[in-house]
């Protein structure tokens, strides 16, 4: 009778990958400081050890979650802006609503960064300096094209205004004294700014998708 077949290991990117999930929503639902190695193993079914070896100290692991993260907005955005498909408002309008669901974080996990791990926190912060303008300079620009924004607009100029008001919004002290999460600020932040730079006919095709 043959022996049966061994087990097979799993490759160590799916495994690190079901770290990095696990991780993250741990990390997004209770904050840094409650986002432990010992508890992230316990919740994984695996030895210690075996999370070490593929992420030597909870730091590396966030530092991925983060590429992660940009990786996605960015392949979201990719695919939205690349679809001839939809229309401007629409693409505005789901991208939008994927970065509120994205943003719905502990509300003082930005806090809790920033007092216990500071360098995480200004790796942020750099993140969304060099990221804002690869998604929003393209977003206006098809606003344009589709005369959905204000052809008087300077996109980049757009872009400049943008980039430092939502990392302001997005400052600990401004979300405790809004007393708003970071998905609220952002879904506020997208509609008053938009909302002033749309032509007439994307003001009201925007507002179709709006939550009612």
């Amino acid at each position: 009778m043959p022996s049966p077949a061994p087990a097979v290991a799993p490759e160590p990117t799916a495994v690190r990958t079901r770290i990095v999930q696990a991780a993250r929503a741990q990390l997004f639902a209770y904050g840094y400081t409650a986002l432990t190695m010992d508890g992230l193993a316990a919740e994984l079914g695996m030895s210690k050890k075996t999370l070490y070896v593929h992420f030597p100290g909870k730091d590396e692991l966030i530092g991925e979650i983060l590429r992660a993260f940009v990786a996605e907005v960015r392949a979201s955005a990719d695919e939205l802006l690349g679809d001839p498909a939809l229309s401007f408002t629409v693409k505005l309008h789901r991208f939008s609503e994927a970065m509120v669901k994205r943003l719905r974080v502990h509300p003082l996990l930005f806090r809790d960064l920033q007092r216990s791990a500071p360098h995480i926190y200004r790796q942020i912060e750099e993140l969304r300096h060099k990221n804002i303008p690869y998604v929003f300079g393209r977003l206006l620009r098809q606003g344009q094209a589709a005369r959905m924004v204000r052809a008087d607009l300077d996109p980049d100029f757009a872009v400049e205004f943008w980039r430092p008001a939502i990392q302001a919004l997005m400052h600990p002290d401004t979300l405790e004294r809004l007393q708003l999460s970071p998905d609220e600020i952002f879904r506020r932040a997208i509609n008053l700014f938009f909302g002033g730079i749309l032509t007439p006919a994307g003001r009201k095709d925007y507002e179709k998708h709006l939550p009612v």
